[in-house]
């Protein structure tokens, strides 16, 4: 639980900024010293994406990425001891929302990711304090990326390259389509809308804050290493 309004109204001790930026700053500058290359994951505080973009700047060798849970929802979903919306680091407020949407927007963040946790029920049908950490974000991490594009934020090919490109050079994975290469593909549909709905997950767990969201963009064909491994 971010600390902040929300934690206080509902009793619930919070996780402060600092928790994530102290971190963020003490290995970038570990970075600067040593000259390693940095990754940082789950950005979600403005003063972590102000700092990873003043290293950028200064020629620090750091990529980050977030997902799409930092970008599209606040503290405010945790309302009611929605345990569902209890992840780590947790959800922000709505700055730190707007930051990491312009950390996107202007590169500073490299790349989106799932933060795929899945967990069964009982592990979240707790009191607040002792469910699990995480979402299931595999399945709609396209749909709610989408989003980014249609409210034009980004261009759908910049979508593809933090989703994709800038990922596999990063783990030093070719990602590029080209002949006698094993296909490693998504198949989409960019406009059809439909509405998340955790029943129809391939996965066994359901623990996701997004259900009942009207989202656009549907996935028809995944092939794996030339693989069709999902198909409608």
């Amino acid at each position: 639980m971010n600390e902040g309004l929300v934690a206080t109204q509902l009793g619930i001790k919070g996780i402060p900024n600092a928790s994530e930026s102290v971190a963020v700053k003490r290995d970038i500058e570990l970075a600067r010293i040593t000259g390693a290359k940095l990754h940082i994951c789950h950005v979600s505080t403005k003063e972590s994406v102000d700092a990873i973009r003043q290293a950028k700047e200064e020629g620090i060798h750091v990529t980050c990425e977030t997902a799409p849970h930092y970008f599209l929802l606040t503290d405010e979903a945790v309302r009611g001891y929605n345990t569902f919306a209890k992840m780590n680091p947790p959800l922000r407020s709505e700055n730190d929302r707007q930051a990491i949407v312009n950390g996107i927007a202007d590169g500073t963040i490299d790349v989106i990711a799932t933060d795929h946790a899945p967990h069964s029920e009982v592990e979240k049908d707790l009191e607040f304090d002792k469910a699990a950490f995480g979402i299931v974000g595999l399945e709609t991490s396209l749909s709610l990326s989408l989003k980014l594009v249609h409210d034009e934020i980004i261009s759908f090919e910049n979508l593809i390259e933090k989703m994709c490109k800038v990922p596999a050079s990063i783990l030093g994975i070719k990602a590029n389509i080209e002949k006698g290469v094993p296909a490693d593909i998504t198949i989409i549909d960019p406009i059809k809308e439909f509405e998340i709905n955790p029943l129809t997950f391939f996965s066994k767990s359901k623990n996701t804050p997004f259900k009942g969201y009207t989202v656009k963009g549907d996935t028809h064909l995944t092939m794996v290493q030339g693989n069709i491994v999902y198909g409608k």
